[in-house]
């Protein structure tokens, strides 16, 4: 999640996000509003900070018996101790990440923050020592060798309520864009005891994290395919209208896409008949996305006659035949999404670019 300190001309947002390796699905979103905004600013009971809002959407998952295998975000969240002790409260695991500069108290002599445990555990290519070699592989179907570390130190280790697990491209150097620090309370394989949370091994606590990527292509591809931004009003609920119409059109995006063999008279025919049923079992919820206002940007000049509403009229009240369009709209949404499923599940994981 990329966090954006800009108030002018935009308008904050925090979401939850279902994902799994191969999509993911937008479930709720709820405007920020900031302190300034409020008589008594941050003190005035009606303000909610952006892990507060997280929290509650995470209630809402539950409520709705959305099932997870972990709640995901990125370093603004996983730093947030209250926000880490309310998921533990409510009983949900989780992959959060952490500054590198993440330290906790520590006797002198002793290594005492995130870095200084990557840096203190001794890596060679010919003697990984206890860096795990775990491949991931992309959409455009390039590879990347990344590795891995269970670290022990402070108040994290196998045997204790959280782990914290090290990622990176290079162990040796640690560079900043590509090392992930992750702070996580699943409980490592042989140490289930510990907690009621399904155990996971290194490398599954890497792949749940990079699931996040999701976050960073959803709001690429409703923004710039489908008008998250595009909207001039002003009030709360007129916004709120506004994107739960993107979400609307990106479901029937996804829907339209499980018919690309149908004609349109068939698709019109099918549309009163109930949707197929996903496979399987979802297994993940990302939460929270920072939706980020920006600045609008010009609409793209549409050419006359380039472009029909729809391919004719339905034979009964149903959805409009606006099938090549969904399905052209659909092509953009997730044809440069992250990496698809690979056959191995150790070292899965997805990758992509940030909005």
């Amino acid at each position: 999640m990329k966090h954006d300190r800009k108030i002018d001309n935009g308008v904050v947002s925090v979401s939850s996000l279902w994902a799994d390796a191969s999509m993911y699905y937008p479930l709720e979103v709820e405007p920020y509003t900031p302190a300034h905004w409020f008589a008594k600013g941050k003190h005035d009971t009606a303000f909610r900070t952006k892990p507060t809002i997280a929290i509650e959407l995470v209630k809402r998952a539950q409520a709705l018996t959305v099932p997870f295998r972990a709640v995901v975000a990125d370093a603004f969240y996983g730093s947030h101790l209250g926000f880490r002790g309310d998921l533990a409260a409510l009983g949900v695991p989780y992959v959060l990440a952490e500054k590198p500069s993440h330290a906790w108290w520590h006797p002198e002599g002793e290594v005492g923050s995130a870095y200084a445990l990557a840096q203190a555990a001794p890596w060679q290519a010919a003697q990984p020592g206890h860096w795990q070699l775990l491949r991931r592989r992309f959409r455009d179907g390039h590879t990347e060798r990344w590795w891995a570390l269970e670290a022990e130190g402070g108040p994290y280790g196998r045997a204790k309520a959280e782990r914290l697990v090290i990622a990176s491209t290079d162990p040796a150097t640690l560079p900043e864009a590509t090392t992930w620090y992750l702070v996580t309370n699943i409980p490592a394989p042989g140490a289930a005891a510990l907690s009621a949370h399904a155990p996971a091994s290194v490398a599954e606590v890497v792949h749940l994290y990079g699931l996040r990527i999701w976050v960073e292509q959803s709001y690429k591809q409703v923004k710039q395919a489908l008008g998250w931004a595009e909207y001039q009003v002003r009030a709360d609920l007129a916004i709120r209208r506004h994107w739960h119409l993107v979400y609307c059109a990106f479901a029937f995006c996804w829907w339209a896409g499980a018919y690309p063999a149908l004609p349109a008279r068939e698709l019109a025919e099918d549309a009163t008949q109930p949707l197929h049923e996903a496979q399987g079992q979802a297994e993940l919820v990302v939460v929270p996305i920072a939706g980020l206002g920006e600045k609008k940007r010009p609409r793209p000049q549409r050419r006359r006659g380039a472009q029909h509403v729809a391919l004719g009229l339905t034979p009964r009240p149903s959805v409009a035949g606006a099938r090549d369009h969904a399905v052209a709209l659909l092509a953009r949404v997730v044809g440069q999404g992250p990496t698809a499923r690979l056959a191995t599940a150790p070292g899965l994981a997805l990758g992509g670019a940030r909005d």
